[in-house]
């Protein structure tokens, strides 16, 4: 018995790597008949223009979570879905509170794990909790979605669903003909692309300029460390040389610009970032954020993994790819290109 109709849910369209999935998954449901409800706090925002054709939008006013959660159960009861997708772990609980609600009249509900398992801005005692949280997912969950293998193992782990986990890869990034590039430096520049929070540790790449003489960073996205990373580079003296570009439509000729791309994230799931900049050969730098990482960055020829907290490291990883006899890495192709296909497999196989 197919799942005819799918239900997903996301606070906004701000432009975080979770919903821009989101909307690529959905666009691939509905152009393969089925019906994609999309449930949103609000459907502002730069991703807007990435609304897929054939997908209905219920939008709630505000990208409010507590509101997104109040209102979710009943938006399933009044739609009748044959399953309720929750995009990414920042959305779990909203699904864990919608089956509470609604109980057996609750749909088979499949789950993505778009965050690494064990995260780096936890404490000892937070980590405790955050651990005994994802021990619970196998009581609302009726599956759980991995994007590479070593993440798939990492969360059956965590959550004892082994039997219920698969490995789907997020869908390929679509080049959008006629985005425009914002000004770009002339020299050699490191590339971030990614919000400006905390998470993502922009403030490492801003340290290790003063370690590499006349470079330029240049981050694409927005967020609520922009101050703050203005300030550091005033404060450290490189203030002429952070290009903070805000969000690009389309970041991949961006990249294809760069010279290398960085990611000093604390905690990521699967960073498709990491992806992306491989398919255009540009040579990626990137933390031990999560299992997936490495699993991208497979050969010293596609760029380095370092240690969190390794400034040393960073600056000198940067530096090898920043310097004029570096053999940039060939393309890379992107997996997922099936991505929406397995995941209706997958729906239909838990309706049926």
């Amino acid at each position: 018995m197919p799942a005819h109709h799918i239900l997903s849910y996301a606070r906004d369209l701000a432009g975080g790597g979770v919903e821009r999935a989101l909307l690529r998954l959905a666009g691939g449901w509905a152009a393969a008949g089925r019906r994609v409800t999309l449930v949103l706090g609000t459907a502002a925002g730069p991703l807007a223009a990435e609304l897929p054709a054939g997908v209905e939008v219920v939008a709630l006013g505000a990208a409010s979570m507590r509101r997104l959660a109040a209102a979710l159960p009943g938006q399933v009861r009044a739609h009748a879905p044959d399953i309720l997708f929750c995009p990414g772990n920042y959305y779990t609980a909203i699904a864990a509170w919608t089956r509470l609600r609604l109980g057996r009249a609750c749909p088979p509900v499949v789950a993505k794990m778009s965050n690494a398992v064990r995260r780096g801005d936890h404490g000892r005692i937070v980590d405790l909790g955050h651990q005994a949280w994802l021990g619970l997912h196998a009581r609302f969950l009726d599956h759980l979605v991995a994007m590479t293998p070593a993440s798939a193992a990492a969360a059956a782990a965590a959550t004892g669903m082994a039997a219920r986990v698969s490995v789907i890869a997020n869908p390929p990034a679509v080049p959008r003909p006629g985005a425009a590039l914002p000004p770009l430096p002339t020299a050699p520049f490191i590339l971030g692309v990614g919000r400006l929070a905390r998470q993502k540790r922009w403030d490492r790449l801003v340290a290790a300029l003063p370690a590499l003489p006349g470079v330029p960073l240049v981050i694409a996205g927005e967020g609520p460390e922009r101050a703050a990373l203005r300030a550091q580079a005033a404060a450290l003296g490189v203030d002429a040389r952070l290009h903070l570009v805000g969000h690009v439509a389309d970041p991949l000729p961006l990249m294809a610009r760069a010279t290398v791309l960085a990611l000093p994230s604390d905690f990521e799931g699967v960073p498709g970032v990491l992806r992306e900049a491989l398919t255009v050969a540009t040579p990626v730098v990137a933390t031990d954020a999560s299992p997936a990482v490495a699993e991208i960055v497979w050969s010293p020829a596609l760029g380095d993994v370092v240690p969190r907290g390794d400034a040393a490291a960073l600056a000198a990883a940067l530096g090898r790819w920043l310097a004029p006899d570096a053999v940039r890495p060939p393309p890379q192709p992107q997996p997922g290109a099936d991505a929406a296909g397995r995941y209706l497999a997958l729906f239909d196989r838990l309706v049926g």
